[in-house]
């Protein structure tokens, strides 16, 4: 007959059992319990980083890379909302996350007991469905239904909120083989008079382009995509959250489009005459102005989400269902297109209009280190981002080579998500090497994980392109704001001491007098892990190659070009064909 176990034992139990590996959490009051049952276990390891944010961004990362859902665990209360960040991060990029929370016990919900707050309540709108457990023996179903829901159709992140009488409760374990739940049964398949109609479409078009987003990487199907633009030979185009899910080097592959897009990209949306969709939201960062998006083009659009069709940008037909299954089908359908000519247009485009930038001989430019890094690491590398400048130069100049290889926060945008991330990016790919590529303004949010990677030691390798600035408000203030750095600019000026009328005389300050903290070879150092300073071009590639040679975490703190901005750029509200191109050649 089997023994009652505790409610920490069941939930640690189910999670093996739903194949978990990693639990990235921070301890507290209310998940003693759990770490308790963790204490000495072999079947499943907890990564302690420190701070929440950083557990639930490192479970993000390693749910990137292994498209299974990330586990992260809090205690109640601050604990907990310190996940909020990090859920609607991966909600915002359908990203399968766990992530479990201690709560005060069940007789004191209500009753604003010590580190209470109603974490299913505010965690409603950023995911995908969560739980409050009020009884023990619903644990083991809860966590198999978490799973399930966090995996299927478009992926999000589940809550599981567990009050600490529940943990130290008992109950039989009883784990289901399967699961099924009334009212929620997301549709694979595809409906075949559509796709018979898409297929009919593309025939007939004679400008066509693919544009592909997150949704092929969720349902691993860039096999099927691959086939599907050389089958038909019509040029594609990725959202930020589909880099990867065909090889940057493709001859058909245009680039990233939308606000920081290429302008061959741009352009091709703008005058095509069939748009085919699979797995985008049309977010307005890809858009610009809705009305000018697409103006010739009939749109397909293929989501396992019917709630994105047409949510967004009015669709012309529209197919529900698994973006691998649906490709599979058109790739049996479908023939070459005829569009020789359009193809010429396009190359035209590209030419004219290469993704470059103005190289000098000593200032290090960003893009030069980007590429750098793609260069010695042959491409294979795994990148993580933060969220700025840095981060669209990536998405613009590494040559991404396979799926789950870009991490970086899309929808929400995320300072200080790149480091844990990688973290978590790293755990799950021990073999890859994996680069953290930041902003001098992002790693701050989140540096102090590198004790997290010293601790395990996990050797991520962080890139920060610094230019004293936080760079893509900057920019913006900038173009749009007379330079008034107003709250950008990260150096101590000995002319402002708050920095509220920072603006262009700060550039031409006596070099001497300007000052940064922290410094950031430093901070390596008091976190025990190597930290380079490179501030000539001549040096970056060296210091890159020490780096990798070099067994633990690495710090290189890279001193750019100040004033470099990300080109081409499309104005907020301004139709996605009337970019600012300063600086493409």
């Amino acid at each position: 007959m089997k023994n009652k176990m505790s409610g920490a034992k069941i939930l640690i139990d189910a999670l093996v059992n739903e194949k978990a590996e990693y639990i990235f959490g921070y301890i507290g009051g209310q998940v003693i319990p759990i770490f308790d049952e963790l204490f000495g276990r072999k079947d499943i390891t907890m990564i302690v980083p420190r701070h929440e944010q950083g557990a639930a961004h490192a479970a993000d990362g390693y749910a990137r890379v292994t498209g299974r859902p990330g586990v992260c665990l809090a205690t109640s209360g601050p604990g907990a909302t310190n996940l909020v960040t990090g859920i609607a991060n991966a909600y915002m990029d359908s990203i399968p996350m766990i992530a479990i929370t201690g709560q005060v016990p069940t007789t004191l919900i209500g009753n604003d007991a010590f580190q209470e707050a109603d974490i299913t309540g505010i965690t409603r709108p950023i995911t995908k469905h969560n739980y409050l457990v009020k009884n023990i023996d619903d644990l083991a179903d809860i966590v198999k239904e978490a799973f399930y829901i966090a995996a299927s159709g478009r992926p999000g992140p589940v809550l599981i909120d567990l009050p600490s009488d529940i943990s130290k409760g008992e109950a039989y374990f009883n784990y289901k083989d399967s699961i099924n739940l009334r009212g929620y049964k997301p549709n694979y398949t595809g409906n075949p008079r559509q796709i018979k109609n898409a297929a009919a479409m593309i025939k007939q078009a004679k400008k066509p382009v693919i544009f592909s987003g997150g949704g092929i990487l969720h349902s691993n199907a860039s096999e099927e995509l691959l086939k599907f633009v050389e089958k038909t030979g019509i040029p594609i185009t990725t959202s930020l959250m589909g880099m990867g899910s065909i090889p940057s080097i493709h001859p058909l592959f245009l680039g990233m489009p939308g606000m920081h897009g290429t302008y061959y990209a741009n352009m091709a949306i703008t005058h095509c005459d069939l748009l085919v969709a699979i797995g985008v939201r049309f977010d307005d960062r890809v858009t610009g102005k809705i009305k000018e998006f697409a103006p010739h083009a009939q749109i397909i659009h293929i989501d396992i989400d019917p709630t994105s069709v047409s949510k967004n940008i009015e669709v012309t037909l529209p197919i529900v269902g698994d973006a691998k299954n649906i490709l599979g089908q058109l790739v049996s359908l479908c023939e070459k297109s005829d569009c020789s000519i359009w193809l010429d247009e396009i190359d035209k485009w590209k030419k004219s209009h290469k993704l470059t930038y103005h190289e000098t001989d000593h200032v290090i430019k960003p893009q030069f280190v980007i590429e750098s890094i793609d260069k010695i690491t042959g491409g294979e590398a795994i990148i993580a981002t933060e969220v700025g400048q840095h981060q669209m130069w990536t998405a613009q100049f590494f040559k991404f080579k396979y799926p789950r290889q870009f991490i970086t926060s899309g929808g929400l945008g995320t300072m200080g998500f790149g480091l844990p991330a990688a973290i978590g990016a790293q755990i799950a790919a021990p073999d890859k090497i994996v680069f953290d590529i930041a902003g001098d303004g992002s790693i701050q949010m989140n540096s102090q994980e590198l004790a997290t990677c010293v601790n395990y030691n996990i050797p991520v390798k962080i890139a920060i392109l610094n230019n004293n600035y936080l760079g893509m408000v900057r920019q913006w203030q900038e173009l749009f704001y007379s330079s008034r750095y107003s709250g950008t600019c990260l150096r101590i000026c000995s002319h402002e001491k708050y920095h509220d009328k920072c603006n262009k005389a700060c550039e031409s300050d006596n070099k001497e007098k300007q000052k940064y903290t922290p410094d950031f070879v430093k901070l390596a150092d008091a976190y025990g892990a190597l930290g380079i300073r490179i501030t000539e071009k001549k040096d970056v590639e060296g210091a890159i190659k020490k780096a990798l040679a070099y067994q633990g975490p690495v710090v290189m703190d890279f001193h750019t070009d100040q004033q470099e901005n990300v080109m081409p750029m499309v104005p907020a509200g301004a139709p996605i064909n009337q970019m600012l191109i300063t600086g493409i050649a």
